[in-house]
């Protein structure tokens, strides 16, 4: 299972998401949503460049093509929105309800993986996408 080093990125991810709900939802009880939101995204752009300055991997700039530079600001007003909804979702209602409807993401990117990158559509990914349909609706019922 830990044979490739994208499973363990991916469980840090999880843990680190689960960290960021919980802590946000400390965080933003008594401020606007959006307030919160954009301190979140001044330290998360302190952080990335820190970790790109660290690494060296500043040098790349100049070699990302327009089509790059293109899906990844979309991918960055996408991540935006997100943010936004999600925090203020997050102040209105219960922690446990509001991220498994987020996490219902997953299925929507397997959806999108399929149809625009044209990823295998395999009964192991429907089942999967299926079971965790069913089990953000017993969350939030």
């Amino acid at each position: 299972m830990f044979k490739d080093s994208w499973v363990i990125y991916a469980i840090l991810s999880a843990v680190f998401a689960a960290l960021t709900s919980i802590l946000a939802k400390i965080g933003i009880s008594d401020i606007n949503s959006n307030l919160a939101t954009a301190i979140r995204t001044i330290v998360v752009l302190i952080m990335a460049w820190g970790i790109v300055f660290m690494t060296g991997a500043q040098s790349g700039i100049q070699d990302i093509t327009a089509k790059s530079w293109i899906f990844l600001v979309l991918s960055g007003i996408a991540t935006g929105l997100s943010w936004l909804f999600y925090y203020k979702a997050l102040q209105l209602g219960d922690t446990s309800k509001v991220v498994p409807i987020d996490k219902f993401s997953v299925v929507i990117s397997m959806i999108l993986a399929f149809v625009i990158l044209k990823e295998d559509l395999t009964f192991k990914t429907v089942m999967g996408g299926i079971l965790i349909t069913a089990g953000t609706f017993v969350m939030i019922l």
